[in-house]
């Protein structure tokens, strides 16, 4: 690796921590799904659509994958491709539970110290679509674990982004089951 590209990394990662820091909390109109199943929630997710921010600007094909560490923790691997430089993107972070483990609240950090509210304000019975939100509404993603969700829980997952509040106007798609918005 190059000194550029680690220097690029490490102010990457700088950006990131201070964009996160102090961000924690849940935004009043969303309470996050209870009850949750850790277990039911760990495995791969696609992200379907995500507010833009420049940690993933860019970013196609993204992925979450959740997995129990060994301090009782949540490991965070999110990976995305970037076209543009032809090369795929990796960021391994770590979650804790804020309140209870029945609770789908967490907190995440890919740096350091630093975390960042992890809010679950939906979530399928069967745990195959969510809508997470941070610590305000300008942090916003709707994840599956399919690539390609069925279009009428996708509308129902932007229908519940609307009604908390989300600039559903502003989604980035980053799969086609969604063709059109919610009218008023």
């Amino acid at each position: 690796m190059t000194t550029k590209t680690s220097k690029n990394r490490l102010m990457h990662f700088l950006l990131v921590a201070l964009l996160l820091s102090g961000c924690s909390g849940t935004p009043n109109t969303v309470q996050p799904v209870t009850p949750f199943e850790l277990a039911s929630y760990l495995g791969d997710w696609h992200e379907i659509a995500r507010l833009d921010h420049r940690f993933e600007r860019g970013l196609t094909e993204v992925t979450a994958s959740y997995s129990l560490r060994d301090d009782g923790g949540v490991r965070v691997l999110n990976r995305g491709y970037h076209a543009n430089r032809d090369e795929w993107r990796e960021a391994e972070g770590r979650a804790y539970f804020v309140d209870d483990s029945n609770t789908g609240k967490l907190k995440v950090s890919f740096f350091g110290p630093f975390f960042a509210s992890y809010n679950i304000a939906k979530l399928e019975p069967d745990y195959s679509m969510a809508l997470v939100v941070g610590h305000n509404l300008n942090y916003a993603w709707i994840l599956a674990r399919s690539p390609k969700p069925d279009r009428q829980l996708c509308q129902a997952y932007l229908q519940k982004a609307r009604d908390i509040g989300v600039d559903t106007e502003a989604l980035i798609w980053l799969s086609d089951c969604v063709t059109t918005t919610i009218p008023d």
